[in-house]
Order: C-alpha cells, then structure tokens, then sequence
C-alpha cells in the first residue's frame, strides 16, 4: 500500500486543534487544510479545519456541518469549532475548557477529527470534504459568459484561528507540563537576578570622587603663604618692618612722639 505524501506544517499553522496535535500536512485547498495529528493518548487521526476566510462565511460552514453529519458515526473522533455542535454528531462536538473567550472574540474555525488509517483514501476523503466547502466539484452550469465567478474568501487560504492554551514549549509537540513551565520560571529569575546583580556592581565600581580644593583667597595669598585665612574682622595686620618689644628697640624721640616734649633732669640737682 502506498503512503500518502506528508508535507512540513507552515508557521502559520496552529500546533494543536482542540486536544489533538498536528504532525504534518495531507491536503490544502482554498476552504481549508488536512493534517495529521496525534492525541496525549497516543491515538492518531486526521484533522480538517476550514481556511480563514470558509470560517467566515456561515454557509462555507453549514456546509461542512451538512458533509460531517452524513458520516459514519465511528469515522467522526472529534468535532468543534463554530457552528459543529448541533446536528446528528452534535454529540462529537468537543470545547476546550481553559481556551480564553471573550463576548466580542472572533470564533474558532470550524474542524473535525476523523480517523487515520494512513492510506491513500483517506488523503481523498479529506480532498472530498474540503470540495464540498468550496464547492469545486460542481460542474459549470450553462455556457461561461462575463467573468468567472468565484468565493469572495478563495483567496483567504491561511488556516483558520486556533488557541491552544497554554501554550506550548517552542519546537515541541505536545503540551508543556508543569515541568517545563517551572525550568522557564526558573530561568526567567535566575536572569532577573543577574541582572540585578551586574547593576549593583556597576555603581559599587564607580570611584569616590573627593571635593574640590579651597580657592586661595587675596588676603591668604599676601600673608606668607601660610594658607591660613585672614581674620574676620577685617583689622589691618601689624607692620612686619617693625620689631617686636623683646628685640630692645629704643624709644621714641620726642619729635617722634607727636606729644609735648618731657623736661629733662639735671644730673646736679
């Protein structure tokens, strides 16, 4: 038996739907993507989800609700999405608890799980599902005339919004565990406190700076250089020509005095 060809999944591509993780790509087309995928369980199936532009267009998704109810009840793992929890399989349909809603939040695309045997028909299953969305395998009806009329989201071709929550560990696929969100905790404080760390050392390396010298002032400049200030109440400094009372200097005359002049003693009297 041959295998089908598996393609690599695209960064636009959604790591997990619902609770199964995609692994490759099967088929795409304008109304959506087939994928291969895995469950925690190890269970395999194959994974359908319409395009950005089928999920919104209401009747691009009434008609994969239509092709999912006319399946065989054990083909059908798993359905969600908008629009995939009424009908005969409403039963099938699965939402995912710790996914975040919001009242003004664009709905999930719709999808269906379905069984994986890994042969060639089931790669023409998924071609025939698809088909039915975008309605390619009507034949043209009537003479073609004017231009060609086609879907207004056939060119909206990305896979439609999925929110696996929590999110996974990047280049893994399966669910992050307790484990790998404590080692990322972990991590993150481990930098936080280095950084913290390298900016302590950066202000503790930083040298003292001492103050500037005192400017010389006028008055300390004409005092010998002794550094010393002058004294606050601004009297004027002794003359240094004159000496000091214990050098013996003579006393004055009386021309010198500025006063009377003192009688004299006669050695006689």
């Amino acid at each position: 038996m041959n295998e089908p060809l598996l393609h690599p999944l695209l960064g636009v591509d959604p790591p997990q739907v619902g609770d199964w993780w995609l692994d490759a790509r099967l088929a795409a087309t304008p109304s959506g993507v087939a994928y291969t995928a895995h469950s925690d369980a190890g269970e395999h199936a194959m994974v359908v989800m319409l395009s950005e532009g089928a999920s919104a267009d209401a009747a691009a998704v009434d008609r994969l609700a239509g092709t999912v109810d006319r399946m065989h009840i054990d083909t059908v793992l798993a359905r969600g999405g908008r629009g995939q929890s009424e009908g005969r399989l409403g039963r099938k349909y699965v939402e995912t608890p710790d996914t975040p809603r919001a009242p003004d939040a664009t709905p999930l695309a719709p999808w269906v799980a379905l069984a994986w045997d890994g042969s060639p028909a089931a790669v023409e299953e998924a071609h025939r599902i698809l088909a039915e969305v975008d309605l390619s395998w009507l034949p043209p009806k009537g003479t073609p005339s004017g231009p060609d009329y086609q879907l207004p989201w056939v060119d909206k071709v990305a896979p439609g919004l999925a929110r696996p929550w929590p999110l996974p560990w990047p280049g893994r696929s399966d669910r992050a565990g307790w484990l790998s969100i404590l080692i990322s905790w972990l991590i993150m404080m481990l930098l936080m406190a280095l950084a913290v760390l390298i900016a302590i050392l950066i202000f503790q390396a930083t040298p003292p700076q001492s103050p500037p010298p005192p400017v010389p002032t006028s008055a300390s400049a004409s005092g010998g250089g002794s550094g010393s200030p002058s004294p606050a109440s601004g009297s004027p400094e002794p003359d240094s020509a004159s000496p000091s009372p214990a050098s013996g200097s003579p006393e004055p005359s009386p021309g010198e005095s500025g006063g009377a002049p003192s009688p004299t003693t006669d050695p006689r009297l």
